[in-house]
């Protein structure tokens, strides 16, 4: 289903028998056609508020809701091993160069057990073309991708990160925004510095009283 026709249904759905008339970001119109903002008062969660510092094109005044198809600039786009299977797709939508080479982060550590002679060859192809643009690399070994980012800054409180892997939601635990986004997009980000993103509804719970033996944040 093309963008436009999958935002169209979203936008649809989520209006059926609502009074409010959507409203449209100026991010998008031109391009893309429908973005809509849920009606609600007063001020916004920390995920819209992030958003908002990375968001493209909004109208003065104009605020991030939970909802909204937004185009969006994120600090960093982190790819792993899949930095392989990106680079082809990166090029064949006509791209020679990076928007922004300090954007882009190449942490390998799926398949660094692997010793063959084809995974090797992969692993120097990411490395010369991270080389090749001026962009952050680390080889295999050098620890997990997502443990990466955040230990050398890249994932930084505040800040909007996504990733090309579904684990990226991780970085929410030091208060950045992780989403993760997949190779095409991540290919497009590579190639514009920017991409489309709908901000997620946000549920509030509340934990009272202590947690029994056993049971821990994480769960």
């Amino acid at each position: 289903m093309s963008f436009r026709l999958l935002v169209a249904a979203a936008a649809a759905a989520r209006h059926v028998g609502a009074a409010p008339a959507p409203r449209r970001h100026p991010a998008l119109v031109a391009r893309r056609g429908i973005a809509f903002t849920a009606p609600r008062h007063g001020g916004q969660t920390l995920v819209e508020k992030i958003a908002q510092r990375h968001a493209v094109g909004l109208g003065d005044g104009e605020l991030v809701r939970s909802g909204d198809f937004i185009a969006i600039r994120p600090r960093h786009i982190m790819t792993h091993d899949n930095t392989g299977a990106v680079i082809p797709k990166f090029q064949s939508i006509g791209a020679t160069r990076l928007a922004d080479p300090q954007q882009p982060v190449f942490a390998l550590d799926h398949d660094i057990q692997n010793t063959g002679e084809r995974n090797l060859a992969k692993y120097r192809g990411i490395e010369q073309f991270a080389h090749t643009h001026g962009s952050r690399f680390y080889p295999a070994g050098r620890g997990i991708a997502h443990q990466v980012l955040v230990e050398e800054g890249h994932a930084w409180p505040g800040t909007m990160v996504v990733g090309s892997d579904s684990h990226s939601n991780m970085y929410g635990g030091i208060g950045c925004l992780g989403t993760p986004v997949v190779r095409t997009d991540a290919a497009a980000i590579w190639a514009t510095a920017q991409t489309w993103w709908q901000a997620p509804p946000v549920a509030r719970v509340e934990l009272r009283g202590a947690l029994p033996p056993g049971v821990v944040g994480k769960d």
